[in-house]
Formats: structure tokens, C-alpha cells, sequence
């Protein structure tokens, strides 16, 4: 499985040894390697670290999972769930990619990206 090879600006941070209970809602990348319980919304991307434990329902652009899950997750673009991922709930996103190793438990729903776009005089033409 090819990683992401360009550093990525992350623009906050729960450590390992913190506790969070309540909503977060950022612009660009986040990271949680803590334990969080809430609601996270927007943003670019989600990592959660191997230490990171999470209870929310959570809607981003793209989330790559080490650590665990519970709860719905909505992506707009990907979820990744690496091999020390552990997931239980809802998923749905146009691309769920499950690495050897995970563990993933509920319901998946995956959504297709549109595959016609509009002509300018209104009438649907097939992309090719």
C-alpha cells in the first residue's frame, strides 16, 4: 500500500496523554493521538495514531486510522484503516481502503462519485 510521501501540515494536536470530551472543528489537518469522545467535523484530513482512542461521529474530507474508532464516519474523499486500525460503526465514502491486519465491524456505504457532468445547454453527457 503506497503512503503519502509529502509531510503534511497538521494544524492541531491531542497527545497521547490527553482527554478531550466535546466537539472539534478545524480547516486543514488534525492528528489524535489521545483519547477523544464528541463530535468532529470538516477539515482536510484525520490521522489517528496508534495511541488514539475515539468515540464520535465524524465527518471529514479523508481519515487514516491506527488506533480505534467507535462511531459513524463520513468522508467526502477516503478512509483508510491501517493494520493496527481497529473500527466499529457506520462508514461511508466514496473509497474505503482496509489494510491486512485491521479490524473493521458495522456497515459500510460507498458512494459513487458523479458520472455525468452538464453540458452548458442543460443535456447530461457521458464522461469517458
Amino acid at each position: 500500500m503506497n503512503k503519502i510521501e509529502t509531510p503534511m501540515k497538521i494544524s492541531g494536536f491531542i497527545d497521547r496523554d490527553s482527554e478531550i470530551v466535546g466537539d472539534i472543528k478545524f480547516k486543514e489537518n488534525f492528528r489524535i493521538d489521545g483519547v477523544f469522545k464528541g463530535k468532529i467535523l470538516a477539515g482536510n484530513g484525520l490521522i489517528i495514531g496508534e495511541t488514539g482512542e475515539i468515540e464520535a461521529d465524524i465527518e471529514v474530507v479523508s481519515i487514516a486510522i491506527n488506533g480505534r474508532v467507535k462511531g459513524s464516519i463520513k468522508a467526502k474523499e477516503r478512509i483508510e484503516i491501517f493494520s493496527k486500525g481497529r473500527v466499529i460503526g457506520a462508514v461511508s465514502a466514496p473509497k474505503l481502503i482496509i489494510e491486512d491486519g485491521a479490524f473493521f465491524q458495522g456497515s459500510c456505504q460507498m458512494e459513487m462519485k458523479a458520472l455525468d457532468s452538464k453540458t452548458r445547454d442543460g443535456e447530461a453527457k457521458t464522461v469517458k
